[in-house]
């Protein structure tokens, strides 16, 4: 396969052909075609690191692309490499190079994860473990920034109870009680809190005989 460079030409995908010999024989990433000039003789060895190295950018040009909709936990850099095709042995050197230019950070993902949660759509500690538990988030992380979560969740279940019982008005009792409920188990709180918040949340109402 190995022979001379004859022409280099840009792609629309923005990957570059390389002739050899006449032939389209590899298609590369612009950075692995810049270093390549018209003339050059490859040989299969130069070839075929030519070709892990593509292979690596490409790898890489996927991860960042992922990363760019928002930050994301290894096990997700990982995953989606998978999904795109890329073998173990790239998937794991990528996330080594994302691990080294800070563009994963499992402590810093847990933390973004938690507090965009508790900003947007609040929910239970132990919903949250279960979340970035999902998202490969190791158990030390997990108890770490947790443990950094401050606020009442009985405060926190009865602001939500509160929030969502303005849009049930007019519900008869027995499907207010059952959708509020669920709601709250939703977010993960537990059934001993969800009864002790439906309680004081009849209290607040006046209803002696509770929701």
């Amino acid at each position: 396969m190995g022979g001379r460079i004859t022409r280099l030409r840009a792609l629309r995908s923005g990957r570059v052909a390389v002739y050899l010999d006449g032939r389209r024989a590899l298609v590369l990433t612009a950075l692995e075609a810049a270093r390549l000039r018209p003339g050059q003789i490859l040989s299969d060895e130069e070839i075929d690191r030519l070709c892990q190295r593509d292979r690596l950018e490409q790898a890489h040009e996927a991860a960042l692309r992922f990363l760019g909709y928002r930050p994301r936990s290894e096990r997700e850099v990982a995953d989606y490499l998978r999904r795109k095709g890329f073998e173990p042995d790239l998937v794991a050197a990528e996330i080594e190079r994302l691990r080294r230019a800070g563009l994963v950070d499992d402590r810093a993902f847990a933390r973004f994860w938690v507090e965009n949660r508790m900003a947007f759509r609040p929910r239970s500690r132990r919903a949250l473990q279960v979340e970035l538990r999902r998202k490969g988030i190791p158990p030390a992380i997990i108890q770490e920034v947790l443990q950094e979560v401050s606020g009442d969740e009985r405060a926190m279940a009865l602001r939500l109870a509160r929030e969502r019982a303005r849009r049930l008005q007019g519900v008869d009792p027995q499907t207010f009680r059952r959708r509020l409920a669920g709601y709250l188990s939703r977010r993960g709180f537990d059934p001993e809190l969800v009864g002790e918040v439906l309680r004081a949340l009849a209290a607040e109402r006046g209803l002696e005989g509770g929701l």
